[in-house]
């Protein structure tokens, strides 16, 4: 009976024992450096140096008002294309980079809910049965009754085990922090990814118009070589020129030819590509022929103090180094002694009849604590390489940022001078079409021969040439620059830690078939 009344009281100390720990748990020191957003370099000026509005001298392309104007949500919505947008509508569902990208975050958030497991107690539960017999000849009953057989016994056990370490020193919440971290960063990441694929896939649509474009200029060029080759024949049959200029004019056609057919070989690569991008397989994809060159629209940018706000690639960065503080605090929380409550018990019986009877129940209950004396300098290396990792992701971030800057400065120059380069082409080919029907009444009349044509047809081809391709390039550099502006994300769309730690819906924990 004094047994069972120490046992009880034992029982009560201890889990008088565990709800002080629980109380002071939450209030007791988390070890480990404060966090504090990183500072970048930002340009003081109200608008980027490359902006069209601080030249006079432009005559092309515009930058939005207000300055302060943003993109959001749908952004290639601004270019005013359906089929570009019907097109981005089937590449959020069906990318297979930005369903990997997914499945990696969701990865992320489950990590977050391992750690989380790590504040409560572990309980493990089993049941078992052991058959075992002693070895006999020269064995004694406990009557005193000598035996030569050996001794059979059975044993049912049902033991109850329960181990909790408390989180004293904040190793288990900086680990949690640390996977809401890098959930965090794989949330920016699906979002720089998805972001990326909206931009290929924009920038491959006008690939391909501009090719279809270029397509239809080609055949154009074939057929006007056909009448120029029309009436070469017609001046060498009436002796007016000679075989050479003939033979010029068929040259001349059938390399005009060549050059349109290799021209496909660039459509079907940008149609197969687009079709990858929307998960489909190229057999059965066709994008429909439609040669189109515009200009790219008055894109807002904003101002320079806001782009840190808007690129995903730029809040990762930041994420990361928040993760990397957090895991300097588990590092130093090494340091510091581990407190683990532990109980075990159940029922053991010879008989399993008995199996569960009040007497066959056994226990153990205690607490112990643990501290690591000496391990030659392992846990501040470790400290030491996790603060080198969080220095390293500092100067990340700051190369990030710097990038950021760069990019955008880049095609806003490339897209306002391309708008210029454009006008110059424009007036180019305006000027060699009108070379060329002037060469060519003068071929007709035997002004002049036909070299002098061909030269005035190799030079409007490759004004034309040049018109499409910088159209092209401009269209490009518009959509980079919408990507580098972060396209239409915003930092405010970043799942917060809440929402990073929240269950996912059942349909998004299913295996995918």
């Amino acid at each position: 009976m004094k047994r069972k009344m120490s046992a009880l009281r034992a029982t009560r100390n201890l889990l008088r024992v565990a709800v002080a720990v629980l109380c002071i748990a939450p209030s007791a020191c988390v070890v480990g450096p404060k966090y504090q957003p990183p500072v970048a370099a930002i340009p003081a000026a109200p608008n980027y140096r490359e902006s069209p509005i601080n030249f006079s001298d432009t005559n092309g392309w515009k930058v939005a008002q207000p300055k302060d104007a943003m993109l959001r949500g749908a952004w290639w919505e601004v270019f005013h294309e359906p089929e570009l947008n019907e097109f981005e509508r089937q590449l959020n569902i069906d990318n297979q980079n930005i369903k990997q990208a997914f499945e990696n975050y969701m990865a992320a958030r489950a990590q977050i809910r391992q750690a989380h497991a790590q504040f409560y107690p572990t309980i493990t539960v089993s049941a078992g049965v052991t058959r075992s017999r002693t070895a006999g000849g020269g064995t004694t009953s406990a009557s005193g009754t000598a035996s030569s057989g050996g001794f059979q016994s059975s044993e049912f056990t049902a033991p109850l085990d329960i181990s909790w370490a408390p989180d004293l020193f904040g190793r288990v919440r900086n680990t949690v922090r640390e996977f809401q971290f890098a959930a965090q960063v794989s949330a920016a990441d699906l979002e720089n990814e998805r972001l990326l694929e909206q931009a290929t896939l924009a920038q491959t649509y006008f690939e391909i118009r501009g090719q279809d474009a270029l397509q239809q200029l080609l055949d154009e060029t074939v057929k006007a070589d056909e009448l120029v080759l029309e009436v070469t024949q017609g001046l060498y049959d009436t002796g007016l020129d000679n075989q050479v200029s003939l033979e010029q004019a068929k040259q001349t056609l059938e390399s005009a030819r060549a050059t349109a057919t290799n021209a496909h070989i660039a459509r079907a690569q940008y149609e197969h590509a687009i079709a990858t991008l929307l998960g489909k397989n190229s057999t059965d994809f066709k994008v429909p022929v439609r040669p189109f060159v515009t200009a790219p629209p008055a894109i807002p940018v904003g101002t320079p103090s806001e782009l840190l706000e808007r690129r995903p690639d730029v809040a990762a960065a930041e994420r990361q180094m928040a993760q990397a503080n957090a895991v300097i605090g588990i590092g130093q929380a090494a340091f510091y002694p581990t407190l683990t409550l532990s109980a075990d018990g159940g029922f053991n019986n010879s008989s399993f009849i008995h199996w569960f009877s009040w007497p066959s129940r056994f226990f153990s209950i205690g607490p112990s604590i643990s501290e690591t004396v000496f391990d030659a300098g392992l846990r501040r290396a470790t400290v030491d390489q996790y603060v080198a990792v969080y220095n390293a992701d500092l100067a990340g971030y700051r190369q990030t940022v710097l990038t950021a800057f760069q990019q955008v400065e880049d095609y806003l120059a490339e897209t306002r001078i391309l708008s210029t380069q454009i006008q110059q082409a424009q007036a180019a080919t305006h000027s060699a079409e009108l070379a060329f029907e002037l060469e060519k009444n003068r071929y007709q009349t035997g002004l002049d021969p036909y070299v002098t044509l061909l030269t005035t047809q190799t030079a409007l081809l490759a004004t034309r040439q040049s018109l499409v391709l910088a159209q092209v390039q401009q269209m490009n550099s518009a959509v980079l620059l919408v990507e580098a502006l972060g396209g239409g994300w915003d930092k405010a769309d970043l799942a917060t830690l809440k929402q990073v730690s929240e269950k996912p819906p059942e349909s998004d924990r299913r295996v995918q078939h």
